[in-house]
């Protein structure tokens, strides 16, 4: 029988999976090393399980101990597990820029969560690093794992990211691209990919608002090239010590829009549904596509997975909200209206002769029903066809009496997407109020048109 004993023995061994329609126009073969199949559902949970490990035969961490770390959610996942099964409690700290997701996911797994400030530097007192470090001092029999400069973090990846992946290319890989934040995946792989075949290509990608790629370029710590940022799990304010620089050939800088709209292509695109570094990963290479031969064999490291993102770079409204999202909204369907016309309404006092009159004036269908308190019903020719086949004489009946449903009010930023859902057999329209607190209606046959321009 195959029966793993725990949890922790199904870290690793994760697939490589080929990328075919987004790098479709790069020469040469692209693969993806799929690490959100960790039990985790990130690569972090190697090195997490790995200084747990060292830290436990070093005597650092002992029974019924505490493990206090500053995460930024991923590491804190692996480290949570490894105390489930080995016996510690936990306490992470983290930052306000993290997805309410991961945090809620280390609270599922029982670890304490701290949550401070983003925009602070990192000798801050406030700051998630100087908070674990005042806890680790505080606290009795604790153990700070400290992955930045925990050499454990690029120790995990040397046996085992490295290994797995030139098996698993039969040793043909040529490039491999990697995000950059504690440097411990990104080094630790390098470290062995090198021993075996130093021509091998070592391609980091960091963040706009990160020092690392200044540092790498010139050997200066420059807190000017520093400014906060969106992009989550990579990116740094200071050089990790995890960093081997002797093995890295070039740093590449992503924006944060360009990394956010990778990842849902990929979801799209591939039916990889990875999180934020995954996309800026790949927005990297292809910013590098110009290097690559049809006879290279290129590995992209996708660290986590797409779940601890979902209220951010996979919600529209969030993404709109930062302009990373060109999508069509209630607005611009308003705006791009080329005849402004204000909205056609009638009292619930009128008569249907009354509404039938004002859809042939105005060459509509759709009439919201108002009073003194605003929106209270929906007059609908589709609504009058059907009526009138039972009732002939309903010509002289108020609208109040006929009247359907009012049409559904939505937010002027609405995305195109959002509309076409409410909009139905069964509803014709929908209505929207602007800044300056005017009613305007959308139709389907508004959505219609805006989805084929």
């Amino acid at each position: 029988m195959d029966i793993k004993q725990n949890i922790l023995e199904t870290i690793g061994n994760t697939p490589l999976i080929k990328l075919n329609k987004i790098t479709k126009q790069l020469p040469g073969t692209i693969l993806a090393k799929v690490d959100y199949f960790n039990p985790g559902n990130s690569i972090k949970d190697r090195m997490a399980l790995k200084m747990v490990e060292v830290a436990e035969k070093e005597g650092k961490l002992k029974p019924g101990g505490t493990i206090i770390e500053c995460t930024s959610g991923n590491t804190g996942m692996g480290l949570a597990l490894a105390a489930c099964v080995k016996g510690y409690k936990c306490i992470f700290t983290t930052t306000d820029k993290q997805s309410k997701e991961k945090m809620d996911i280390l609270k599922a797994v029982g670890a304490e969560v701290i949550v401070c400030p983003t925009n602070v530097e990192p000798d801050d007192p406030r700051s998630y690093y100087s908070v674990a470090r005042r806890l680790a001092a505080e606290i009795p029999n604790s153990f700070h794992c400290n992955q930045y400069d925990n050499l454990a973090n690029r120790l995990a990846h040397y046996e085992t990211t490295g290994p797995e992946i030139w098996e698993q290319t039969g040793g043909k890989i040529t490039h491999l691209v990697c995000t950059a934040g504690t440097g411990g995946t990104v080094t630790g792989t390098a470290m062995y990919l090198k021993e075996k075949n130093p021509n091998i290509k070592i391609w980091a990608i960091d963040v706009y608002g990160s020092l690392l790629t200044k540092y790498f370029n010139t050997g200066e710590i420059d807190m000017n090239e520093v400014h906060p940022y969106i992009s989550e799990g990579f990116g740094e304010d200071f050089v990790p010590g995890n960093y081997d620089m002797s093995v890295i050939d070039h740093f590449e800088q992503v924006t944060d829009k360009d990394g956010a709209v990778m990842a849902r292509r990929l979801a799209k695109e591939e039916g990889l549904f990875c999180g934020y570094s995954a996309g800026s990963c790949l927005q990297g290479l292809l910013q590098l596509g110009s290097q690559l031969t049809k006879d290279d064999v290129v590995v992209c490291i996708f660290h986590d997975h797409g779940s601890r993102y979902v209220a951010k770079i996979y919600n529209d409204q969030w993404m709109m909200e930062r302009g990373f999202l060109d999508v069509k909204t209630f607005r611009d369907i308003v705006n791009g209206r080329s005849v402004k016309q204000k909205l056609v309404t009638i009292q619930p006092a009128g008569t249907v002769s009354d509404a039938v009159e004002l859809m042939k004036k105005y060459d509509i269908e759709h009439i919201p029903v108002m009073n003194g308190n605003g929106i209270i019903g929906a007059i609908s020719e589709s609504g009058l066809f059907n009526k009138v086949f039972s009732n002939p004489d309903i010509k002289t009946a108020t609208i109040e009496s006929v009247m359907e449903q009012p049409f559904p009010v939505v937010d002027f930023n609405t995305p195109l997407e959002k509309l076409r859902s409410l909009i139905n057999k069964d509803n014709g329209a929908v209505l929207g109020k602007d800044d300056a607190g005017n009613y305007h209606i959308v139709t389907k046959y508004d959505v219609i048109q805006a989805l084929g321009s």
